[in-house]
């Protein structure tokens, strides 16, 4: 019987009439008001937290099939900083959710002010494959806490656990409030037809054009979480050792360079380069052996696609002799060793394109200095990343260089931190999401105010006066002497 219903399912066409219904669907929750409560929300929240508890190995199994992702990155990067968000959500959600006071001035004496947040409505997520769970329902963390109905399109490079999402929220989650939609290209065009009261996209930014033109028909806000060239500059006079090491768990500790916050390239002194290059490959041995291809520790590349994408980087002529570590491909299994390429062209393929995989160039310059000035020459990326123990070099860094986030002397861990916004800039994105952060951008800040009948001053009315004209305009300025003098007739209109 059940396979009966899945063959159904999947025979069933998803386009723009079924995806109007859909919304209509989910307005006529949001309009009850259902979604509103508090008790709404926690209960959702809870059935996240359930569902993570109760079905992380099939998690883990789906992360398994998709990018071959070892236990470990899938248990911790996947799912324990799902449960942190949403931890961090049923503690705090009250104090979200309580109206915020703002002071009034003497122009609207007597009155009260206050800021009020209140959910957009219905929301649309579509999410990336390279961390399909978090990047899936880190959002809907946010949306779900602000009081949102929503519908979450996981995406289909990742096809284990987009189909296991979809069963999950399905068991787990109010279907009259939250549904997920499966499916590729056709499906994500008929939902982004649909009049949506925020969209939040994270990829890359060819589509993230394409979700922004749909949007602004509708003139609906976007969350768009993107990616770039993450820089990491590596200043000498530091503990080498320790740099690399959590430079490596960066790069191909985060599901094997997949990742929009994996440093991209290394940027480094002339001098400092082979220092640098020998603790890397030591430190490469050491994390996955001599044979890394044959490594349990490394995902796999996701699909074809993106293993000749990569193949094609590393055969270009401008960089082919330039391999200095690693290198090593396997078709068949979809996997390629960390590799290191020493003095790209600047002006190569490598260098011209985030590169979202193992491959990680190094660039060299005459001073350290140098290095902002060729990351302030291209796009601003999602993260900048810099090792060294000059504090005047951190300072130049923090204020020269402009990017989503900035990390001194680590990589990729500004990300576990909830109390900081996580989002870019420009080509690297716009809006921020995590901890409060995410129940604010899936709201929207009402400005009541409040005023009584007493206090009712005939000056604001006509007609006007050259002395209602005086004591308006000291009325506005905010001045209790202004007043004083206006009211005897002091100042000058």
């Amino acid at each position: 019987m059940g396979s009966e219903e899945e063959t159904k399912k999947k025979n069933e066409v998803f386009d723009a009439e079924a995806a109007s219904l859909f919304v209509k669907e989910l307005r006529g929750t949001f309009a009850s008001g259902k979604t509103k409560s508090y008790g709404w929300r926690v209960s959702q929240l809870k059935s996240l937290m359930k569902m993570l508890n109760e079905r992380e190995p099939d998690i883990v199994d789906a992360l398994r099939q998709d990018l071959d992702k070892p236990e470990l990155e899938s248990s911790i990067y996947e799912v324990a900083l799902l449960k942190t968000s949403i931890k961090s959500a049923l503690k705090e959600l009250k104090h979200w959710m309580t109206p915020e006071k703002a002071k009034t001035s003497i122009t609207t004496f007597p009155s009260s002010a206050e800021i009020v947040p209140e959910p957009f409505g219905v929301v649309l997520i579509i999410s990336p494959w390279n961390y399909p769970f978090l990047l899936s329902l880190d959002p809907v963390v946010g949306a779900i806490a602000a009081g949102n109905a929503l519908v979450l399109k996981p995406s289909e490079v990742a096809p284990a656990s987009s189909s296991l999402l979809a069963k999950l929220v399905g068991e787990y989650m109010d279907l009259s409030s939250i549904r997920v939609v499966e499916g590729a290209v056709a499906e994500t065009s008929a939902l982004l037809d649909q009049k949506w009261d925020k969209i939040c996209y994270t990829g890359n930014s060819r589509v993230a054009r394409i979700v922004m033109a749909a949007a602004a028909k509708h003139l609906t806000p976007v969350l768009l979480e993107l990616g770039g060239k993450s820089p990491v500059v590596f200043d000498s006079g530091i503990n080498l050792k320790v740099a690399c090491r959590r430079m490596i768990m960066g790069k191909w500790g985060c599901n094997n360079g997949q990742a929009c916050i994996s440093p991209d390239h290394i940027i480094t002194t002339k001098d400092f380069a082979p220092k640098l290059l020998e603790s890397l490959k030591n430190e490469l041995e050491n994390f996955y052996g001599k044979n890394p291809l044959e490594s349990k520790d490394l995902s796999r590349i996701v699909n074809s696609n993106h293993f000749a994408r990569l193949s094609k980087l590393l055969d270009d002529d401008k960089v082919s002799g330039k391999i200095v570590h690693g290198g090593e491909r396997d078709k068949n299994k979809l996997r390629i060793a960390p590799t290191l390429l020493l003095d790209v062209p600047r002006d190569s393929l490598i260098m011209s394109e985030e590169i979202f995989g193992p491959l990680l160039p190094i660039l060299t310059v005459d001073k350290i200095e140098d290095s902002f000035d060729i990351i302030n020459s291209g796009t601003k990326p999602l993260a900048a990343y810099l090792f060294t123990n000059n504090k005047k070099l951190k300072q130049q860094f923090v204020e020269t260089v402009s990017a989503g986030g900035l990390v001194i002397n680590d990589t990729a861990v500004h990300l576990a931190v909830h109390s900081l916004p996580f989002g870019g800039v420009q080509e690297s994105g716009m809006g921020a999401y995590h901890g409060k952060f995410s129940f604010d951008v899936f709201s929207h800040k009402k400005a009541v105010l409040s005023r009584g009948f007493i206090g009712d001053v005939p000056v604001r009315y006509p007609p006007y006066t050259k002395g209602k004209l005086r004591l308006l305009k000291v009325l506005i300025s905010g001045s209790l002497l202004g007043i004083i003098r206006a009211l005897l007739g002091w100042s000058k209109a």
